[in-house]
């Protein structure tokens, strides 16, 4: 499960519920169930590699309140569309009311229900139950994903209904509840694709293509619903920093309600009338946010075309989708870098996997005049800025063979190595970020074009002080690895630009949130897809291990890769066919796709991508 896919496919998840009795794949129906007494908790299912669509069982005649909970809970992990089973559970006033859509609530396992007194109305015509669990994360009416803690407790009642003779649920909360497992196996993670309101490619001018990750049911028509999802627009996080070509009050046309590619993997995207009077250029930006997504979903859509008033806006490709817009994950760098191990920064062909010899880069950073603790590459690969061995000073220089160091465009007063710099980051539109860790003046600092007075970010409600600092390649999203009385963790952030005085913007990171929220310990992190990032780090008493998390705080599929331990840094592209890198005591390690991790180099050496 997870939206950035680059560099390796995607598993399939799937579930073989085999009942011999019914001889069909089932959810409920051929188990025993109790008639009174409290309710097992609804197993979450181990998931399998076999692609199975999971049908549920209706409710059998004279079924007691049991079973009528048991059913319904496993009626909401079955592959039905509208959940039309799942309603046959309920009364007709109750499936009026009830909107599955509004949220999805995942629990560590299957809720559990316990048995409560019935109600009184009259005797023995109504029934309670409990369904508890403990909360590891929620899905919100717009598909997005937020990790939870803390107990779950939501009563469901049920009533005999005199005329039918059959219980049936009478009052329900709104949303769906399930095991970890069966969320797992029931719903995917895609990124859907907007454009950033405030910042442009700096080496072209484009328009940054910002993934929006949502979660949507696998194998209920996953391109479909793609689509409108991203016809409804952005998630509220993520809206305050993005902007949609489509206008507003695009939908699919009225009749539409699926959508299938052509034998030439072309997808055909009927609008209503909202869209029909648009312009080319307007119309190339909404194909290119439908492809870019539908890529996310699935590889095989590689032509997109809109259709609106009668006839055909317009039609894109992959290769007219990348120059509209620019996105990180389908940018090769051209070098991956290191700093040697006599601190100075050398460079090697990324094409040649680090294998090749590497040689110094051109100009200052690379002749050895002056040692550098950590340096971050401009996405152009043009210029780079690094931060002294003491940790004091900060530089940038161009890679010009003959360039000079320059004077320090920054300067830390921090007593020690840890108390100052951190090591920089570069935005997509060539702006530089780096903290200062200065106790006595802690601050996020920006510097436009690497030069100048430095803009001293805001950060409210940032509880702890910045221990790292990685600016996504869109520009709109920064990860921090913040320390809070010992403890590190990794909070992904918006950032927001608004005037400011003069040519000086005002920027702020707004609504950081946990995306390591079982992690206590942080080492290194770096941005390894659109939407996903590599981690070092531990949970408590758990062992060091490197993982991918989404930016939204899930888990993807590709989750945990081969232990290592005591790493210090960790180098990844956006771009996803680009090894990992990683600096431990083993010196130098790098990871080809698919197998285990290598040592490059015995002697420690800290290795880097663009940004």
């Amino acid at each position: 499960m997870g939206a950035d896919r680059e560099g390796g496919n995607r598993r399939t998840p799937g579930r073989a519920v085999a009942y011999a009795v019914c001889g069909v794949v089932l959810l409920a129906g051929c188990a025993s169930m109790p008639d009174s007494g409290d309710l097992q908790g609804v197993e979450s299912t181990p998931r399998q590699d076999t692609q199975v669509r999971v049908f549920a069982m209706p409710p059998r005649d004279d079924a007691p309140p049991s079973e009528i909970v048991q059913g319904f809970l496993e009626a909401l992990t079955s592959d039905d569309p509208s959940y039309s089973t799942a309603r046959q559970y309920l009364t007709s006033e109750a499936s009026r009311s009830w909107e599955p859509e509004q949220s999805t609530t995942v629990l560590a396992d299957g809720p559990g229900a316990e048995a409560g007194r019935p109600g009184g109305r009259d005797e023995g015509d109504d029934y309670s139950f409990t369904l508890t669990g403990t909360k590891v994360a929620t899905v919100d009416d717009q598909q997005s994903y937020a990790p939870a803690s803390g107990g779950y407790a939501k009563t469901v009642h049920l009533t005999h209904d005199k005329k039918t003779e059959q219980w049936r649920i009478d009052a329900l909360p709104q949303g769906v509840v399930m095991g970890k497992s069966d969320f797992q196996r029931n719903y995917m993670s895609v990124n859907k694709y907007y454009f950033a309101s405030d910042t442009k490619s700096a080496t072209y001018g484009q328009p940054m293509a910002v993934a929006d990750p949502v979660y949507v049911r696998e194998r209920v028509d996953p391109m479909t619903q793609m689509v409108r999802s991203v016809l409804n627009g952005p998630t509220s996080w993520l809206r305050p920093v993005v902007r949609s070509s489509f206008p507003t009050g695009a939908a699919l046309k009225k009749g539409v309600t699926a959508l299938t590619p052509d034998d030439q993997n072309k997808l055909t995207v009927p609008l209503n009338d909202k869209a029909a009077h648009i312009g080319r250029a307007k119309c190339d930006e909404m194909a290119a946010q439908l492809l870019f997504t539908l890529q996310s979903l699935t590889p095989t859509v590689e032509e997109i075309a809109l259709r609106a008033g009668g006839g055909q806006l317009c039609s894109l490709n992959e290769r007219e989708a990348a120059a509209v817009a620019a996105r990180g994950s389908e940018t090769r760098p051209e070098y991956l870098y290191f700093i040697d191990g006599h601190h100075k920064l050398v460079r090697m062909a990324s094409s040649a996997g680090g294998n090749a010899e590497a040689d110094p880069v051109p100009g200052a950073l690379g002749d050895g005049a002056k040692t550098f603790r950590s340096v971050a590459v401009a996405r152009d690969e043009h210029s780079a800025a690094g931060v002294a061995l003491d940790g004091k000073t900060l530089y940038v220089t161009s890679f010009t063979a003959g360039a000079s160091l320059g004077e320090a465009v920054l300067q830390s007063a921090g007593k020690t190595e840890d108390d100052r710099l951190t090591t920089p980051t570069w935005d997509a539109q060539g702006d530089l970020w780096v903290a200062d860790r200065d106790p006595a003046d802690p601050r996020l600092l920006l510097l436009q074009k690497g030069a100048g007075q430095p803009i001293e970010v805001l950060t409210p409600r940032l509880d702890g002080r910045i221990d790292a600092v990685r600016v996504a390649a869109d520009g709109v999203r920064i990860a921090l690895v913040v320390d809070k009385d010992g403890k590190q963790s990794l909070l992904i952030g918006r950032i927001e630009r608004a005037a400011g005085s003069g040519d000086r913007p005002s920027v702020s990171v707004q609504e950081l949130r946990s995306a390591t929220p079982e992690l206590e310990q942080v080492t290194a992190v770096a941005w390894a897809g659109d939407s996903r990032l590599v981690v070092v780090g531990r949970e408590s008493g758990g062992v060091e291990q490197v993982q991918y998390v989404q930016c939204d705080g899930s888990i993807p599929e590709s989750g945990t890769m081969p232990g290592l331990t005591e790493v210090t840094s960790i180098a990844a592209s956006e771009y996803g066919e680009t090894p990992l890198f990683a600096t431990s005591k083993d010196g130098l390690l790098w990871l080809p796709g698919g197998s285990g991790w290598r040592t490059l180099k015995e002697t420690s050496s800290v290795a880097l991508y663009p940004g």
